[in-house]
């Protein structure tokens, strides 16, 4: 009896984050997310939970609240984790945790959203998805959402966008569509912080344009921020960080300098971290400058020197 070896799919696409094959099929070559279940924190009285911000399309959202020691409500931080646009998880333990340190040291209400990524659901969907999580999250600002911690502790006068990697061009465009759009009442987006954020006209942009299925090419706004939306971008004030061992960082960089020359009337802070890889503040929270992280996501949030 002769048995031969099955052969090898024809790929036709090869991406640094995943190849497509002929038949259609796609491989990401990032290792599935691990599930971390929320878990309460008794040694710092930290308190995480899970919700569902939408069953069709599925959104969901992990809830970070610190421990509460006065009557005072706290800064709503709505956080985009970075992914690739296809991998990674709100509910990994690399970014469970990330968001966990934040709400403790900023002492912010943190909700860590979990969207739509390739290719179950290419792009756009995860913009869609942070709009709709931005919607649900405002719903909240007069007291009557689904969700008792933010109708309760929330303080929808200091709402922050946030995001890392592929969820820092998430919040980019999140803030753009919230300045072409407004506010809804009772709220006030303050501030946006890009951490290591991916954009394109680096050199990389084949791989967002596989996966955007409606992409208007290389100058789409949303790879490529338009000076149109940054011009009337929806918050008052922006951080942007750069890892100075990070390939995306002249992408970082660049955002900052159209920002400056766009007209935007807000105030804009760039902050290099030095000797720092891409993401290191999230996969390795303990070496280096990770911590430094950390304390500027709070001294930008409280506006300290």
């Amino acid at each position: 009896m002769v048995t031969t070896a099955p052969q090898e799919k024809e790929v036709t696409h090869e991406f640094p984050f995943f190849r497509v094959f002929k038949d259609g099929t796609v491989e990401v070559l990032r290792p599935p997310p691990k599930f971390l279940p929320p878990s309460d924190d008794p040694a710092t009285g930290l308190r995480i939970k899970d919700t569902v911000i939408s069953s069709d399309p599925p959104v969901s959202a992990r809830l970070f609240l610190p421990k509460i020691t006065n009557n005072n409500k706290l800064p709503v931080f709505l956080f985009f984790h970075g992914s690739g646009f296809c991998a990674r998880s709100a509910f990994s333990p690399e970014y469970s945790n990330h968001v966990a340190a934040v709400a403790n040291e900023a002492k912010v209400l943190a909700v860590s959203v979990e969207y739509g990524k390739f290719p179950a659901r290419p792009l756009p969907a995860c913009y869609e998805d942070a709009w709709r999580s931005f919607q649900w999250v405002t719903s909240h600002a007069d007291g009557t959402g689904t969700e008792p911690w933010l109708n309760d502790h929330g303080d929808f006068q200091r709402l922050f966008v946030a995001g890392s990697s592929a969820g820092g061009n998430i919040t980019h465009t999140l803030v753009s569509q919230i300045g072409k759009t407004g506010s809804p009442p009772g709220v006030r987006v303050e501030g946006a912080i890009m951490v290591h954020p991916f954009f394109g006209g680096i050199g990389d942009d084949a791989q967002w344009l596989f996966m955007c299925k409606d992409n208007k090419g290389p100058e789409d706004p949303r790879l490529k921020p338009a000076e149109e939306d940054l011009r009337r971008l929806g918050c008052e004030r922006v951080l942007v960080c750069v890892a100075e061992k990070d390939s995306l960082m002249v992408a970082g960089k660049n955002y900052v300098e159209a920002l400056k020359k766009s007209g935007w009337g807000g105030s804009i802070e760039l902050v290099i971290h030095w000797g720092m890889t891409h993401s290191q503040h999230v996969h390795f929270p303990d070496q280096g400058n990770s911590r430094e992280v950390l304390r500027k996501f709070a001294s930008f949030i409280h506006q300290q020197p």
